[in-house]
């Protein structure tokens, strides 16, 4: 078994324990239509979770978006997102970075699914002034599998319990997003 297998096998063991009605895993077919929507793949471990856990309704607070679907999912709030930044003087979404959960206030955890890692990132459109998007973007955790081990342990930033302690990293200022917002990539 791969330290992967071992991370989705006990994210799904808390994703059950926490749920009682947690929604069925997608199935190939699913992933194929959302990354043909997208135009993209799915970061893998993001496939995985979908695949092999549930179709969203686990994770951090308010939970992982369905993949597809009515109403806000991974695909749908992507390509509306990514549908306001085409051809933007100031692009606001880059492409390739899928949001995968909503803090609420118009914040969302997104993955890169063009990072080797599945980065995390932090999308906190509230100080946005004008002009660049930049500043509301913030590397959340390097890696998808680092962020999913937080929730499991419950030292991520967004743990109320984990609140104001020292050990807790928070969001940094992502250093790419400028480029990435111009490029369209």
């Amino acid at each position: 078994m791969t330290d992967t297998d071992d991370l989705v096998q006990r994210v799904a063991a808390r994703a059950a324990s926490d749920s009682g009605d947690l929604p069925t895993p997608v199935d190939d077919v699913r992933i194929a239509q959302a990354e043909a929507h997208l135009g993209f793949p799915l970061h893998p471990l993001v496939a995985r979770l979908y695949g092999e856990v549930g179709d969203g309704g686990f994770g951090p607070d308010y939970q992982l978006l369905p993949l597809l679907g009515p109403g806000s999912s991974v695909v749908g709030d992507y390509l509306e997102r990514r549908q306001a930044s085409v051809g933007a003087e100031y692009p606001e979404w880059p492409e390739g970075v899928v949001p995968i959960l909503t803090w609420g206030c118009g914040m969302y955890a997104a993955v890169d699914c063009f990072s080797e890692d599945g980065r995390v990132l932090l999308f906190e459109p509230n100080p946005y002034s004008g002009g660049s998007w930049e500043q509301c973007w913030f590397l959340d955790a390097t890696s998808l599998a680092s962020w999913l081990e937080t929730w499991l342990a419950g030292t991520g930033w967004f743990e109320e319990d984990a609140f104001g302690s020292e050990d807790v990293a928070e969001p940094q200022p992502w250093d790419q997003a400028a480029a990435r917002l111009s490029s369209g990539a």
